[in-house]
Protein backbone atom coordinates (compact mmCIF):
# COMPACT_ATOMS: atom_id res chain seq x y z
CA UNK A 1 0.00 0.00 0.00
CA UNK A 2 1.02 3.46 -0.91
CA UNK A 3 1.75 5.77 1.75
CA UNK A 4 0.31 8.99 -0.23
CA UNK A 5 -2.83 7.23 -1.02
CA UNK A 6 -3.14 7.32 2.76
CA UNK A 7 -2.10 10.92 2.96
CA UNK A 8 -4.11 11.38 -0.14
CA UNK A 9 -7.21 10.27 2.05
CA UNK A 10 -6.80 11.76 5.48
CA UNK A 11 -6.30 15.17 3.70
CA UNK A 12 -10.05 14.91 1.92
CA UNK A 13 -11.50 14.04 5.75
CA UNK A 14 -9.34 17.29 6.93
CA UNK A 15 -10.32 19.65 4.34
CA UNK A 16 -13.70 18.65 3.39
CA UNK A 17 -12.71 18.74 -0.18
CA UNK A 18 -11.30 17.32 -3.03
CA UNK A 19 -9.67 20.99 -4.81
CA UNK A 20 -9.09 22.09 -1.58
CA UNK A 21 -7.10 18.76 -0.57
CA UNK A 22 -5.26 19.23 -3.89
CA UNK A 23 -4.38 22.50 -3.64
CA UNK A 24 -2.76 21.51 -0.18
CA UNK A 25 -1.27 18.66 -1.87
CA UNK A 26 0.19 20.68 -5.17
CA UNK A 27 -1.79 18.10 -7.59
CA UNK A 28 -4.34 18.87 -9.92
CA UNK A 29 -8.18 17.33 -8.20
CA UNK A 30 -7.90 14.52 -10.83
CA UNK A 31 -4.12 13.42 -9.59
CA UNK A 32 -5.65 13.33 -6.27
CA UNK A 33 -8.90 11.28 -7.05
CA UNK A 34 -6.86 8.82 -9.28
CA UNK A 35 -4.71 8.57 -5.38
CA UNK A 36 -8.00 8.18 -3.45
CA UNK A 37 -9.70 5.70 -5.89
CA UNK A 38 -6.43 3.20 -6.02
CA UNK A 39 -6.86 3.28 -2.02
CA UNK A 40 -10.68 2.52 -2.24
CA UNK A 41 -10.03 -0.40 -4.73
CA UNK A 42 -7.31 -1.58 -2.54
CA UNK A 43 -9.29 -1.92 0.50
CA UNK A 44 -12.38 -2.89 -1.19
CA UNK A 45 -14.68 -0.10 0.56
CA UNK A 46 -15.55 3.42 -0.45
CA UNK A 47 -14.06 5.80 1.99
CA UNK A 48 -15.45 9.39 1.01
CA UNK A 49 -18.38 10.76 -0.22
CA UNK A 50 -20.08 13.67 -1.03
CA UNK A 51 -22.83 15.59 1.93
CA UNK A 52 -24.25 18.38 0.17
CA UNK A 53 -21.37 20.15 -0.98
CA UNK A 54 -18.19 18.79 1.10
CA UNK A 55 -16.69 15.71 1.03
CA UNK A 56 -17.00 13.38 4.46
CA UNK A 57 -15.98 9.71 5.38
CA UNK A 58 -18.23 6.99 4.97
CA UNK A 59 -19.17 4.80 7.57
CA UNK A 60 -16.01 2.27 6.70
CA UNK A 61 -13.74 5.42 6.13
CA UNK A 62 -14.33 6.93 9.89
CA UNK A 63 -13.39 3.15 10.88
CA UNK A 64 -10.09 3.60 9.72
CA UNK A 65 -8.92 7.29 10.22
CA UNK A 66 -7.38 6.70 13.48
CA UNK A 67 -5.34 4.15 12.47
CA UNK A 68 -4.56 5.63 9.02
CA UNK A 69 -3.27 8.46 11.19
CA UNK A 70 -0.92 6.50 13.33
CA UNK A 71 0.17 4.29 9.78
CA UNK A 72 1.61 7.98 8.24
CA UNK A 73 2.78 9.09 10.98
CA UNK A 74 4.41 6.07 12.00
CA UNK A 75 5.79 6.05 8.14
CA UNK A 76 7.11 9.64 8.63
CA UNK A 77 9.05 9.03 11.72
CA UNK A 78 11.09 5.77 10.20
CA UNK A 79 13.60 8.08 8.47
CA UNK A 80 14.38 10.68 11.07
CA UNK A 81 14.64 7.54 13.22
CA UNK A 82 16.77 5.72 10.90
CA UNK A 83 19.17 8.69 11.05
CA UNK A 84 19.71 8.09 14.87
CA UNK A 85 19.68 11.32 15.52
CA UNK A 86 21.22 13.51 13.41
CA UNK A 87 18.02 15.79 11.74
CA UNK A 88 16.48 13.81 8.91
CA UNK A 89 12.89 12.96 7.18
CA UNK A 90 9.95 15.29 6.38
CA UNK A 91 9.00 18.36 8.57
CA UNK A 92 5.39 19.17 8.39
CA UNK A 93 5.31 23.02 8.85
CA UNK A 94 2.60 25.03 9.48
CA UNK A 95 3.28 29.07 9.08
CA UNK A 96 0.99 32.25 8.89
CA UNK A 97 0.58 33.78 6.02
CA UNK A 98 3.45 37.10 6.07
CA UNK A 99 5.88 34.26 7.15
CA UNK A 100 4.92 32.09 4.08
CA UNK A 101 5.95 34.62 1.82
CA UNK A 102 8.67 36.46 4.32
CA UNK A 103 10.13 34.30 6.53
CA UNK A 104 9.71 30.73 5.83
CA UNK A 105 11.02 30.65 2.39
CA UNK A 106 14.36 32.06 3.64
CA UNK A 107 14.43 29.73 6.23
CA UNK A 108 13.92 26.65 3.88
CA UNK A 109 16.56 28.02 1.82
CA UNK A 110 19.00 28.30 4.66
CA UNK A 111 18.40 24.62 5.41
CA UNK A 112 18.88 22.93 2.18
CA UNK A 113 22.24 23.99 2.32
CA UNK A 114 22.83 22.97 5.76
CA UNK A 115 20.70 20.04 6.31
CA UNK A 116 20.04 18.49 2.74
CA UNK A 117 18.56 15.08 4.39
CA UNK A 118 15.27 17.39 5.46
CA UNK A 119 12.06 17.20 3.33
CA UNK A 120 9.39 19.99 3.71
CA UNK A 121 5.62 20.03 3.34
CA UNK A 122 4.31 23.39 4.71
CA UNK A 123 0.36 24.28 5.56
CA UNK A 124 -0.28 28.02 5.00
CA UNK A 125 -3.28 28.77 7.86
CA UNK A 126 -4.17 31.10 10.57
CA UNK A 127 -2.36 31.11 14.22
CA UNK A 128 -5.59 29.13 15.76
CA UNK A 129 -5.74 26.58 13.23
CA UNK A 130 -1.89 25.68 12.83
CA UNK A 131 -1.68 25.67 17.22
CA UNK A 132 -4.06 23.04 16.93
CA UNK A 133 -1.93 21.01 13.88
CA UNK A 134 0.92 21.05 16.01
CA UNK A 135 -0.71 19.96 19.30
CA UNK A 136 -2.60 16.87 17.41
CA UNK A 137 0.85 15.80 16.11
CA UNK A 138 -0.43 16.86 12.18
CA UNK A 139 2.08 19.36 12.48
CA UNK A 140 5.66 19.72 13.58
CA UNK A 141 6.44 22.64 13.95
CA UNK A 142 4.42 25.96 13.12
CA UNK A 143 5.67 29.66 13.04
CA UNK A 144 2.09 31.80 14.59
CA UNK A 145 1.14 34.67 16.65
CA UNK A 146 1.39 33.60 19.99
CA UNK A 147 -1.52 32.77 21.95
CA UNK A 148 -3.42 35.04 24.73
CA UNK A 149 -3.47 31.58 26.95
CA UNK A 150 -1.29 29.66 28.77
CA UNK A 151 0.65 26.79 26.33
CA UNK A 152 -0.37 23.33 26.54
CA UNK A 153 2.36 21.52 28.62
CA UNK A 154 3.19 19.60 25.59
CA UNK A 155 4.24 22.42 23.69
CA UNK A 156 7.50 24.40 23.40
CA UNK A 157 7.65 28.56 22.26
CA UNK A 158 10.46 30.47 21.37
CA UNK A 159 9.81 33.87 20.50
CA UNK A 160 11.04 35.25 17.30
CA UNK A 161 10.52 39.19 16.82
CA UNK A 162 7.43 41.42 17.41
CA UNK A 163 5.73 43.35 15.57
CA UNK A 164 4.42 47.10 17.10
CA UNK A 165 0.97 48.09 15.76
CA UNK A 166 1.20 50.57 12.97
CA UNK A 167 -1.42 53.07 11.37
CA UNK A 168 -1.56 52.71 7.46
CA UNK A 169 -2.85 55.60 5.24
CA UNK A 170 -2.10 56.37 1.94
CA UNK A 171 1.04 58.27 1.54
CA UNK A 172 -0.34 61.66 -0.17
CA UNK A 173 -2.95 61.45 2.94
CA UNK A 174 -3.92 64.32 5.21
CA UNK A 175 -1.28 64.26 8.59
CA UNK A 176 -3.58 64.11 11.03
CA UNK A 177 -3.12 62.16 14.46
CA UNK A 178 -4.06 58.86 13.20
CA UNK A 179 -6.94 58.37 15.99
CA UNK A 180 -8.69 61.29 14.68
CA UNK A 181 -8.44 59.53 11.26
CA UNK A 182 -9.17 56.15 12.17
CA UNK A 183 -12.31 58.29 13.76
CA UNK A 184 -12.83 60.14 10.62
CA UNK A 185 -11.92 57.67 7.61
CA UNK A 186 -13.47 54.21 6.41
CA UNK A 187 -11.62 51.55 8.26
CA UNK A 188 -10.56 48.37 7.32
CA UNK A 189 -10.61 45.62 9.97
CA UNK A 190 -8.23 42.76 10.24
CA UNK A 191 -10.36 39.88 11.08
CA UNK A 192 -11.56 39.74 14.67
CA UNK A 193 -11.52 36.07 14.59
CA UNK A 194 -7.67 36.11 14.28
CA UNK A 195 -5.22 36.10 17.03
CA UNK A 196 -3.78 39.40 15.38
CA UNK A 197 -6.56 40.80 14.62
CA UNK A 198 -8.06 40.75 18.42
CA UNK A 199 -4.95 42.62 19.51
CA UNK A 200 -6.21 45.16 17.26
CA UNK A 201 -9.80 44.85 18.80
CA UNK A 202 -8.37 45.61 21.60
CA UNK A 203 -6.52 48.45 21.52
CA UNK A 204 -9.85 50.14 19.49
CA UNK A 205 -11.79 49.29 23.14
CA UNK A 206 -9.11 50.81 25.09
CA UNK A 207 -8.50 54.39 23.73
CA UNK A 208 -12.56 54.45 22.82
CA UNK A 209 -12.31 54.38 19.31
CA UNK A 210 -15.15 54.20 17.36
CA UNK A 211 -14.59 53.61 14.14
CA UNK A 212 -16.91 54.00 10.37
CA UNK A 213 -15.99 50.21 9.62
CA UNK A 214 -16.55 49.53 6.14
CA UNK A 215 -14.32 46.04 5.44
CA UNK A 216 -13.03 43.04 7.70
CA UNK A 217 -10.24 41.03 5.89
CA UNK A 218 -8.16 37.79 7.36
CA UNK A 219 -5.32 38.87 4.93
CA UNK A 220 -2.92 41.96 5.81
CA UNK A 221 -1.50 42.22 1.79
CA UNK A 222 -4.94 42.81 1.39
CA UNK A 223 -5.72 45.21 3.43
CA UNK A 224 -2.80 46.92 2.54
CA UNK A 225 -3.77 47.02 -1.37
CA UNK A 226 -6.72 48.19 -0.25
CA UNK A 227 -5.34 51.08 1.78
CA UNK A 228 -2.93 51.99 -1.57
CA UNK A 229 -5.89 52.68 -3.32
CA UNK A 230 -7.46 54.86 -0.79
CA UNK A 231 -10.28 52.69 0.11
CA UNK A 232 -9.60 53.45 3.54
CA UNK A 233 -7.53 53.42 6.29
CA UNK A 234 -6.19 50.27 9.29
CA UNK A 235 -4.23 49.12 11.57
CA UNK A 236 -1.89 46.63 11.26
CA UNK A 237 0.92 44.61 12.90
CA UNK A 238 4.21 45.74 11.40
CA UNK A 239 4.99 42.78 9.50
CA UNK A 240 8.42 41.43 8.56
CA UNK A 241 9.22 42.14 4.79
CA UNK A 242 8.35 42.09 2.11
CA UNK A 243 5.17 44.14 1.93
CA UNK A 244 3.66 44.07 -0.99
CA UNK A 245 6.03 46.05 -4.13
CA UNK A 246 4.88 49.36 -5.88
CA UNK A 247 2.31 50.35 -2.48
CA UNK A 248 3.12 54.11 -0.83
CA UNK A 249 1.71 53.68 2.24
CA UNK A 250 2.53 55.90 5.20
CA UNK A 251 2.78 53.65 8.39
CA UNK A 252 2.83 55.41 12.03
CA UNK A 253 4.07 53.03 15.00
CA UNK A 254 0.67 53.51 17.39
CA UNK A 255 1.58 51.28 19.90
CA UNK A 256 4.62 49.14 20.73
CA UNK A 257 3.23 47.58 23.85
CA UNK A 258 0.08 46.09 21.84
CA UNK A 259 2.47 44.07 19.21
CA UNK A 260 1.96 40.90 17.94
CA UNK A 261 4.49 38.71 19.10
CA UNK A 262 5.95 35.92 16.24
CA UNK A 263 7.10 32.79 17.41
CA UNK A 264 7.57 29.07 16.52
CA UNK A 265 5.68 26.67 18.90
CA UNK A 266 6.21 22.50 18.55
CA UNK A 267 5.78 19.87 20.52
CA UNK A 268 8.30 18.61 23.09
CA UNK A 269 8.59 15.25 22.27
CA UNK A 270 9.35 13.35 19.20
CA UNK A 271 10.36 11.22 16.46
CA UNK A 272 11.98 14.49 14.48
CA UNK A 273 12.60 16.51 17.02
CA UNK A 274 16.11 17.25 15.94
CA UNK A 275 14.96 18.02 12.13
CA UNK A 276 12.61 20.55 14.09
CA UNK A 277 15.49 21.99 16.72
CA UNK A 278 17.73 23.20 13.48
CA UNK A 279 14.52 24.69 12.05
CA UNK A 280 13.92 26.64 15.19
CA UNK A 281 17.74 27.34 14.92
CA UNK A 282 17.68 28.52 11.36
CA UNK A 283 14.69 30.77 11.90
CA UNK A 284 16.53 32.37 15.15
CA UNK A 285 19.36 33.01 12.52
CA UNK A 286 17.79 34.45 10.06
CA UNK A 287 15.55 37.08 11.90
CA UNK A 288 18.13 38.07 14.07
CA UNK A 289 20.26 38.87 10.18
CA UNK A 290 16.96 40.45 9.10
CA UNK A 291 16.90 42.98 12.07
CA UNK A 292 20.05 43.38 12.93
CA UNK A 293 20.62 46.24 10.71
CA UNK A 294 23.56 47.73 8.32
Amino acid sequence: MDIRNLETFLEVVERGSVAEAARRMNLTPAALSQRLLVLEQELGQTLVTRVGRTMQPTEEGLAMLAAARRIVSGARDLRAIAANGEPAGQLRLGAIATSVTGLLPEVIAHLGQAQPAIEYFVQPGSSSDLYQGVMEGDLDAAIIVRPNFALHKSLRWKRLHTEPLVFISPEDGALDDPHDLIRAQPFIRYDRNSWGGRIIDRYLRAHDLVVKEFLELDGLEAIAAMVNRGVGVALVPDWMPPWPAGMHLRKTIVSVRDSREIGVVWRSAGARNAAVGVFVGACMTIVADATSGP
